[in-house]
């Protein structure tokens, strides 16, 4: 992040015996802001912001557990299967923390309180079904939803209805499990009167094809 104008705020909050949340803060006043899971790999993309030449924008990651088992509990509130049993109290738990505990953390530490218009969640992967859940769960909260190779995991139900966040899907070629996913998603928010992009790109499952593709997500949600 040296190379960047802006910077790297990193702090401990209380939650599940202490979780790391970053921040990349831009040199200018913020005028979005993204809150996503995966913490520790996402707030590195300010650069691709930088580079971009969008407007100031402050991302905001809660840090993801190593344990992938736990880490699943904490992202999707999902259903039992006959392979995995997903866990509604650690989900719900974690859905306090992301939408309580880190907003306020951002706004009392950062000066970070922008309308719902102007915020989105952001996910990858397993945490691509966060931002839906907390899209779909808090659209005064996110106003926009940006979901980069969902897990299946969380589906849409039966009947989607009420407000729905923009959404804004992406997928690899290389990667069909998860682009049926996007596609599901896609579908059922269009059904729904919902307002979907879903883009699908020659990549595969990774943090390079998801890097390349932020800036164009935060381009189409913010951009002048």
């Amino acid at each position: 992040m040296s190379s960047t104008a802006g910077e790297l705020v990193t702090e401990v909050l209380e939650y599940d015996g202490g979780r790391q949340v970053t921040a990349y803060v831009p040199a200018a006043a913020p005028e979005a802001i993204v809150f996503a899971g995966d913490g520790q790999l996402i707030t590195s993309w300010g650069a691709a912001l930088e580079a971009a030449d969008l407007p100031p924008t402050m991302i905001i990651g809660a840090h993801r557990l190593e344990d992938e088992t736990l880490r699943l509990h904490e992202y999707s509130p999902g259903r039992s299967t006959d392979a995995f049993t997903f866990d509604p109290q650690r989900f719900a738990a974690h859905e306090k923390f992301f939408v309580e505990d880190v907003r306020r953390w951002a706004a009392t530490r950062l000066g970070a309180k922008l309308p719902a218009d102007r915020t989105a969640a952001f996910g990858v992967s397993a945490s691509a079904e966060l931002a839906l859940a907390m899209g779909l769960r808090h659209p005064d909260i996110y106003g926009a939803v940006f979901c980069a190779s969902p897990g299946a995991g969380y589906r849409p139900p039966a009947v989607l209805s009420g407000r729905f966040p923009r959404t804004y899907l992406v997928a690899g070629t290389e990667e069909p499990f998860f682009r049926d996913n996007a596609t599901r998603w896609a579908n059922a928010l269009r059904d729904a009167g919902g307002d979907v992009v879903l883009t699908e790109r020659a990549g595969s499952h990774g943090d390079a094809f998801w890097e390349r593709e932020f800036p164009l997500m935060v381009a189409w949600a913010f951009g002048h």
